[in-house]
């Protein structure tokens, strides 16, 4: 996930709006107590999401991969006054840790944690979606991205993390099944005439869609 020099990430946060005390509460404890801590979203990404959302004012935000939560409270910072933010992960051990951060939170009635396989629980969510963010198992960001998209209001957001998978995406010698994936999803998009894509090369890839 190391695309610039480390030195030019570090003058980036130096520069970058601070995090609030819970979300550094949130890396501190990710990374003391939880498997996998490079899967946060962070610093840099993390007032990059709470931008976006704060530009969008979205009144519905659905989250796939919710992780330790660190995403989910930085876009609920941008949500509208009667706005409320859906996410999704199927990792049972982290709903207590979860729904602890988003109680601490001032967002905290906005927010709504749900467990499960998302491609099952997708379907019954009765909801129109201003902004989404994918965030989870890469090889099914495809289906993700085709079972939202119908759902997803004209002029609303897609995000999508993770696009460049370490760079493994252009290596023509990575044939894993979510290098794979990746690739598919990213070609998906391009070929797809109802929205629009930029691609950018922020931490581990960050591709933004419109829809038309």
């Amino acid at each position: 996930m190391n695309f610039i020099q480390k030195e030019i990430e570090e003058y980036a946060e130096a520069h970058t709006s601070p995090e609030n005390l819970l979300l550094k509460k949130i890396t501190r404890d990710t990374f003391l107590e939880v498997l996998q801590p490079r899967m946060l979203s962070g610093h840099l990404q993390g007032r990059l999401l709470s931008m976006f959302a704060k530009m969008i004012q979205p009144d519905t935000i659905l989250e796939i991969g919710t992780y330790t939560g660190y995403s989910a409270l930085c876009l609920a910072e941008g949500l509208s006054v009667n706005g409320k933010l859906i996410t999704i992960d199927k990792n049972v051990e982290l709903i207590d840790r979860v729904n602890g951060y988003f109680s601490e939170s001032s967002f905290g009635a906005k927010l709504e944690m749900r467990s499960g396989d998302a491609i099952k629980l997708i379907p019954q969510i009765n909801e129109s979606w201003d902004m989404v963010f994918i965030d989870a198992d890469k090889e099914n960001y495809l289906e993700y991205y085709e079972l939202i998209l119908p759902k997803v209001k004209s002029g609303g957001y897609i995000l999508a993390d993770n696009v460049l998978w370490s760079g493994k995406v252009i290596d023509a010698s990575a044939s894993d099944k979510d290098t794979i994936a990746l690739r598919r999803f990213n070609k998906a998009l391009l070929r797809d005439n109802s929205v629009e894509v930029i691609l950018l090369p922020i931490r581990d890839g960050l591709t933004v869609v419109r829809k038309k």
